[in-house]
């Protein structure tokens, strides 16, 4: 057999279809402004929320951290590649997320799948959100869990389901609490209430939250539900401008965690000059909370102005804001509409969105200015009249 031949036809098949990917020429994806197919344009793509991944404080704490520790861990947690550093960034997000401990794993993806299958075998069953990420499905994949999927953010059905099996049987029901696509929230009060009734045990993502809601706590803290939330995992790598993840839940669950999570006993821990980045976004965030509360307005600002003009942003409450266009073709004319205009959306296809629902998907940033937001707003009147 011919691999090389069958992987050109099974490319040639992802060319037909409009799901073809590359990776886009750009020198400094996070800034605010990049420089795309040669057009100086607003970045509208980046998860850079708060804008801090150029912030002096956590640049000057990472350089802090390779001076004193070097560049690499050079090995897994459990055997040398720990420092005091890691266990001070563990308290420190415990303490900020209201839990009682907390344990930092390697990304947002590796956290999902590591926290999921070590909890859950085949004697579980996990409840999740349909529109929940990739990475929370694979881990349930991975753990051997029966997966129930329930419609987006539907109750009733969530009910229905967990219905349908007995109260002794163990269960997990696991959800984003801001959805990276539609920017829409979980409903965290009533899927603590099912679980209650059904003997489950609840699991958020916070990775799109954290920073953003809940003095910059998260949408759980937002809602006071600390205390009804049984594990919080989130990300480094967004609002908080740098990179990793951390698990936030009791001792006893942190502690089964690092003796039966493959993602963090199998793997090199983050270099110290991340952990040093990490501290010191907490830290910023501690006394610059309103930075989330100003993102939450400018988000408004914008998502009433694309309704005006006849966009469907589906049920957005949040930063992001999916523009829904629906045909590959047109999405992709609209994406090149709006990089002329000087303004750069990222155009998100199938598997990352459902089958028609094509769509560009524009992440705000607090550090808008009102001249942006104008130009945003202005780009946008002149492609509805395009499309």
């Amino acid at each position: 057999m011919n691999y090389e031949n069958l992987f050109a036809q099974k490319i040639q098949e992802i060319k037909k279809a409009n799901l073809f990917r590359t990776i886009p020429e750009i020198t400094a994806g996070a800034e605010k402004y990049i420089t795309i197919e040669g057009k100086k344009c607003l970045n509208l793509a980046s998860n850079n929320y708060l804008g801090l991944s150029l912030n002096e404080k956590l640049k000057t704490e990472s350089i802090k951290a390779i001076n004193k520790y070097g560049c690499s861990s050079s090995a897994s947690r459990i055997v040398t590649g720990n420092y005091s550093l890691y266990t001070i960034l563990e308290e420190e997000i415990a303490k900020f997320k209201g839990y009682e401990k907390g344990l930092i794993l390697g990304s947002g993806y590796v956290a999902n799948l590591s926290i999921i299958s070590a909890i859950c075998d085949n004697k579980w069953i996990v409840f999740s959100d349909r529109l929940n990420h990739a990475s929370i499905i694979d881990g349930i994949k991975l753990s051997g869990a029966k997966h129930v999927r329930y419609k987006h953010n539907d109750m009733d059905h969530l009910r229905y389901s967990l219905k349908k099996y007995d109260k002794d049987v163990k269960k997990l029901i696991v959800t984003d609490t801001v959805f990276s696509m539609d920017g829409d929230t979980a409903n965290l009060i009533e899927i603590v209430k099912l679980a209650k009734d059904y003997q489950a045990i609840v699991m958020v993502d916070e990775a799109h939250a954290t920073g953003i809601f809940g003095k910059g706590r998260g949408l759980v803290h937002e809602l006071g539900m600390e205390k009804e939330i049984d594990i919080n995992m989130g990300t480094f790598s967004k609002g908080l401008g740098s990179f990793g993840a951390y698990v936030c839940a009791s001792k006893t669950i942190i502690e089964y965690l690092i003796n039966k999570s493959r993602g963090f006993i199998f793997s090199t821990s983050l270099p110290p000059s991340v952990i040093g980045a990490n501290l010191a976004a907490i830290e910023l965030l501690k006394n610059n909370y309103s930075l989330g509360l100003k993102l939450i307005n400018i988000s408004e600002i914008v998502r009433k102005s694309l309704a005006s003009l006849g966009f469907n942003t589906l049920n957005s409450s949040t930063q992001i804001i999916p523009v829904i266009i629906g045909d590959r073709k047109k999405l992709f004319m609209a994406k090149d509409f709006l990089i002329k205009k000087g303004v750069f959306a990222a155009a998100i296809r199938p598997p990352s969105v459902p089958i028609n629902t094509e769509r560009l998907r524009i992440s705000l940033r607090a550090d808008l200015t009102d001249d942006e937001l104008n130009l945003i707003i202005q780009a946008f009147k002149e492609l509805s009249q395009c499309l």
